[in-house]
C-alpha cells in the first residue's frame, strides 16, 4: 500500500531486498535474544553482504515495516523501531562516541524517516514524525513535528501518519487548523530557544 512500485504480495516476497533483509533480521534477532549470539552475527554479515543492510541482531523493530529500496540502512545493537515506520535508503540509526549500554534511537510509531538521514545517539523521535531526507538528527523530536537540516531543527507539523502517507514535502496548513499549528509552532520554538539558551550555559561552564 504505501509502495507504488509493489503491484503484488508476490512482488514483495520475490524481489523486495528490504523485504528481504527485514525478514532475515528477525531470525537473526531471535537467534541474539535465544543466546545464540555467535550465530546471529554470523547472519548479521551475511545479510549485510547480500542485501547491502546492515542491522545488528540486537535491535528491536515493530510490525508493519516498510524499508524502502533497504540499500544503505544501517541500524545499531540497542536501537528500538515501533510500529507502521517507513524507512527509506541509506538510513542510519547509530551511536554516538565509544560508550557501551543504551546508545541508539528510539523512534515511534507512524515514522517516515526519508532517504539519507541520520540519527545518532540515545534519543527520542516521537510518534507520527517526519525526519526529511538527509537531516542529521542529535536530539529529541517531539511527537507530530517534521525536522530537516544539518543540525536537524522543527519546520512543521504532520498531517495524519507520515509513514502511511509518504509524503516528503510540506504540507499546507488549512484554515481549521491554523490556530492549533500556530500554537504548536510557538511551542516548538520556545523549546528551541530554550535549548539555545542550555546549550550557550553549557559552553560558558
Amino acid at each position: 500500500e504505501r509502495d507504488p512500485a509493489c503491484k503484488a504480495y508476490s512482488d514483495a516476497l520475490l524481489y523486495s531486498k528490504g523485504f528481504h533483509a527485514l525478514q532475515a533480521h528477525r531470525a537473526s534477532h531471535a537467534l541474539w535474544t535465544s543466546g545464540r549470539k555467535d550465530l546471529a552475527l554470523m547472519l548479521q554479515s551475511r545479510i549485510s553482504e547480500v542485501f547491502s543492510v546492515d542491522i545488528h541482531p540486537g535491535a528491536r523493530i515493530g510490525k508493519g515495516i516498510l524499508m524502502d529500496h533497504g540499500m544503505g540502512v544501517v541500524i545499531g545493537e540497542t536501537a528500538v523501531i515501533g510500529d507502521r515506520v517507513s524507512i527509506l535508503q541509506g538510513v542510519t540509526l547509530g551511536g554516538t562516541g565509544k560508550e557501551g549500554g543504551d546508545r541508539h534511537p528510539k523512534v515511534g510509531s507512524g515514522v517516515l524517516i526519508g532517504p539519507h538521514a541520520t540519527i545518532l545517539g540515545n534519543i527520542s523521535i516521537g510518534d507520527d514524525t517526519m525526519i526529511a531526507a538527509c537531516s542529521l538528527v542529535l536530539k529529541d523530536v517531539r511527537a507530530g513535528s517534521m525536522v530537516a537540516g544539518s543540525p536537524a531543527r522543527v519546520v512543521a507539523q504532520t498531517m495524519g501518519t507520515p509513514s502511511e502517507r509518504m509524503m516528503q514535502e510540506i504540507e499546507p496548513v488549512s484554515e481549521k487548523s491554523q490556530q492549533s499549528f500556530c500554537e504548536w509552532w510557538q511551542d516548538a520554538v520556545k523549546e528551541q530557544v530554550e535549548e539555545q539558551r542550555r546549550d550557550g550555559k553549557d559552553a560558558s561552564s
